[in-house]
C-alpha cells in the first residue's frame, strides 16, 4: 500500500512537470473569416436540424393524438353497438307491449267482482304479466314514456296525432294520450302519441 502510494504522487508529479502550456493560435483575416463563414454554416444547419426536429415532434404528438380519437370513436362505437344492438327487437316487443295494455284495459273493473273468477283469474294473469315484461324492460333499459293529461307537450318525447282547441285547459299542454312511449337507454324508439290542445 505504501509503495503504491508513493507510485501515484510520483506519477501525478511527473506529469504535472512534464505538461506545457497551452499556446495561443493566432489565425490570419483569411482563416479567421473561414472559420466565421463554418460557424455560421453549422449554427444555420443546426437552426434547420433543429426545426425538422420541432416539426417531426409536432406531427407525431398530433399522430398520437388522432389514434386516440380513433380509439375511442370505436370504443364508443362498439359500446352503442351492444346497448342498441337490441333495439329491432324491442320495437317489436313494443307491439306486444301494447296488445297487452289493451287485452288489461278492455276489462271492466265491475266485472271483476262478484262470481266470475274465471275472468278474475285471467285478469290476474294478464296483470302479472304485463307488470314482468315492464320490470324486463326496465332491466335492458327500455323505459316508458307515460305522460299525463296537462302535461307540457315535449316535442322530444311526444308526437302530435292531433290538436283540438279545448277551453280552460292550457294550450300546448297533453289533451289525450293515444300510445305510451318508450325509450332505450335515452334514445327514443317510440314517441308517445298525444292529442294537444290548440293555442289560441
Amino acid at each position: 500500500m505504501f509503495f503504491s502510494g508513493v507510485l501515484y504522487r510520483f506519477m501525478n508529479t511527473s506529469t504535472a512537470e512534464s505538461a506545457t502550456p497551452t499556446e495561443e493560435v493566432k489565425l490570419s483575416p483569411e482563416d479567421g473569416a473561414k472559420l466565421k463563414e463554418q460557424i455560421q454554416k453549422i449554427s444555420k444547419e443546426c437552426e434547420e436540424l433543429r426545426a425538422k426536429v420541432n416539426e417531426v415532434t409536432d406531427k407525431y404528438k398530433r399522430a398520437l393524438a388522432e389514434t386516440e380519437n380513433t380509439r375511442q370513436r370505436m370504443s364508443k362505437q362498439i359500446d352503442d353497438a351492444k346497448i342498441f344492438a337490441i333495439q329491432k327487437f324491442s320495437k317489436d316487443m313494443i307491439d306486444v307491449a301494447d296488445i297487452l295494455e289493451t287485452a288489461v284495459d278492455a276489462v271492466p273493473k265491475d266485472a271483476l267482482i262478484g262470481a266470475n273468477s274465471h275472468l278474475k283469474n285471467m285478469y290476474d294473469g294478464l296483470k302479472m304479466t304485463q307488470n314482468t315484461l315492464v320490470q324486463v324492460f326496465t332491466r335492458h333499459g327500455l323505459v316508458r314514456i307515460a305522460p299525463k293529461e296537462g302535461d307540457k307537450f315535449n316535442p322530444n318525447l311526444h308526437e302530435a296525432i292531433f290538436q283540438a282547441p279545448a277551453p280552460g285547459k292550457e294550450p300546448e299542454s297533453i289533451l289525450l294520450v293515444n300510445k305510451v312511449g318508450y325509450s332505450l337507454h335515452e334514445r327514443i324508439v317510440r314517441a308517445a302519441k298525444v292529442g294537444v290542445v290548440k293555442g289560441s
